[in-house]
């Protein structure tokens, strides 16, 4: 099935009929606009870009943290029918002035901060420059004759002509773009190298979105705290997409997503959906659930049945306070969760669920709501996609997962044999990811098809799930396993913290790190068992979503 409503009526109506309602809220500065004043501000940008000589179909760049001036920015790139260009704020200078180059963006919305240290004569078709943080041009090419400052200065007298007894409800319009006509080009950060630019039409992000609403993720009226990068897909299809088309109060957390800012946000807040990476909860389960169970007064009372489930009542009911105390579920998406921790959760009947999705699907590919989860899985198939696995016995034997259907990317931008290395002629997307099908749909991920290593006697190893294992050891914070002269050898950073609560030393770590390959090695399969642990001094090197960067450690 195809949903064939239209993306821009979608929010047209929705700022019509929410409103008096709040939209967005700055958890840092305290800004809030109603959906009354979000519109207003799309409007008054519709005509900045009117006056530019913007067209429908033309390129803007936007790279910043997640603020009200980035929602908007964002939002009125889209309802004016142009093609927005979201440029994660964890990319160096360089690759942004090459994307913003590569894309053909003719106009940049930038933060100051990132503003700094850019080049504007190494950005060769943009006219203008703006700052997300004041509104002010930054910068504007010679040729462009100062259109845009003008333009600034002749906004109010032009939208006052334009609407003399204000902008109101009724006025909120925006074009019935086509259906395949391209909404926004998202460059993936990409585990293995150079991002590309991922091609989501106007139908992609429907798919996305209508989804979301039929599903109840949001609804008029409820919260959503939004700290996920609004430029990745996963968190602007469904902290900001999804509750923007149904009326939800949207608060942008804007900092550095620690757990413990987070959970005093959360406190706060109170939202009734939240989206999380597994890092976050796996930090959680490590530092407050696993030294809280490892007490021997409770280790004892876990043995007995009845006080069992007392004591998981009160870690779960502990868990949904620390969470705000009002969610309908955790999702969980952007990378596995940890086997045990998932267990853990699933045993206590922690209200979660385990999505699967990716960039080039804008990004949603499955997900199951938490009372119909299966753990293990990554959720069934959305009704709107189709899913196959290339196995000879596709429930048992792993293969590589392709996924066809409405919210599949146009392509890569500009990249033909990128695009037909993952896209079939019959419009499979090859997602490069191993792993099973059941037959009402439900996936269960091995791991990365880049990933796996095939052992001495044929055997298939999938790192990641020996890094689950090992990850949940003492004095591990993180893992890789990589192939070493055909042996398998773990790459671990120490947990710092967990050393530093115990008084354990660096100089006692390769005793620790022996123990700990001993046990592991009782765990996995023979032939996954690891010849050794080599300690690294600093963390992995990462993705904006949390990904390590595996290609960095393979050499």
């Amino acid at each position: 099935m195809t949903y064939t409503e239209n993306l821009l009526q979608i929010y047209a109506a929705s700022f019509r009929s929410n409103w008096q309602l709040p939209a967005l809220t700055d958890y840092v500065s305290g800004e809030n606009l109603t959906y009354a004043d979000f519109a207003l501000r799309i409007a008054r940008t519709h005509f900045f870009f009117r006056e530019l000589g913007l067209k429908q179909g033309d390129k803007v760049a936007l790279m910043g943290k997640n603020t009200v001036s980035w929602v908007v920015t964002y939002m009125a790139t889209l309802t004016y029918g142009a093609v927005i260009v979201p440029i994660l704020q964890d990319f160096n200078v360089q690759d942004a002035q090459h994307i913003i180059n590569h894309s053909g963006s003719e106009l940049l919305f930038v933060a100051d901060a990132i503003w700094e240290n850019m080049e504007f004569d190494k950005l060769r078709r943009v006219k203008v420059a703006m700052s997300l943080d004041s509104a002010k041009v930054l910068a504007e090419h010679p040729d462009n004759s100062g259109r845009a400052r003008k333009a600034i200065q002749q906004l109010p007298k032009l939208f006052k002509a334009r609407y003399p007894e204000g902008y109101k409800a009724s006025d909120v319009e925006y074009p019935m773009m086509p259906s395949d006509s391209p909404a926004e080009i998202n460059y993936t950060s990409g585990t293995t190298g150079f991002s590309k630019g991922v091609i989501l039409t106007q139908s992609n992000l429907t798919g996305n979105v209508v989804f979301g609403m039929r599903s109840h993720l949001h609804y008029q009226g409820s919260r959503c705290l939004s700290f996920l990068p609004l430029a990745h897909a996963y968190g602007c299809a469904f902290d900001m997409l999804v509750p923007l088309a149904v009326g939800t109060h949207v608060t942008l957390f804007g900092k550095l997503p620690s757990p413990k800012a987070l959970l005093k946000a959360m406190s706060e807040v109170r939202p009734n959906l939240i989206l999380l990476v597994p890092l976050i909860l796996e930090k959680i389960y490590r530092n407050k659930i696993i030294p809280e169970i490892s007490k021997p007064a409770i280790r004892r009372m876990l043995a007995v049945p009845g006080v069992r489930s007392v004591i998981h009542g009160k870690i779960r009911r502990s868990l949904i306070d620390a969470f705000g105390g009002e969610f309908e579920e955790v999702i969980v998406g952007g990378a596995p969760l940890n086997p045990e921790v998932e267990q853990f959760l699933h045993r206590i009947r922690f209200p979660f669920t385990v999505g699967y999705g990716m960039t080039e699907c804008g990004p949603l590919i499955s997900y199951t709501p938490w009372r119909k989860f299966v753990p293990g899985s990554a959720g069934r198939i959305l009704p709107n996609m189709e899913v196959k696995v290339e196995s000879p016995d596709p429930s048992k034997i792993a293969g590589e997962i392709c996924v066809r259907g409405q919210n599949v990317m146009k392509g890569y931008y500009k990249n033909p044999q990128a695009t037909e290395a993952v896209l079939d002629k019959d419009g499979w997307l090859h997602t490069g990811d191993m792993g099973t099908v059941t037959d009402d749909g439900t996936i269960f991920i091995k791991g990365r098809s880049k990933t796996m290593i095939l052992s001495a006697n044929g055997q298939n190893i999938y790192p990641e799930e020996i890094e689950a294992k090992l990850n949940n050891m003492p004095y591990v914070a993180e893992s890789l396993v990589v192939e070493r002269g055909k042996k398998l050898v773990a790459l671990v950073y120490p947990d710092y913290e967990a050393m530093d609560r115990n008084r354990v030393t660096t100089a006692m770590l390769p005793e620790i790190m022996g123990k700990v390959t001993q046990e592991l090695n009782k765990l996995v399969a023979p032939y996954e068992r690891i010849d050794h642990i080599q300690l690294i001094a600093n963390e992995f090197e990462k993705t904006p979503k949390r990904s390590i960067k595996r290609y960095l450690y393979n050499a």
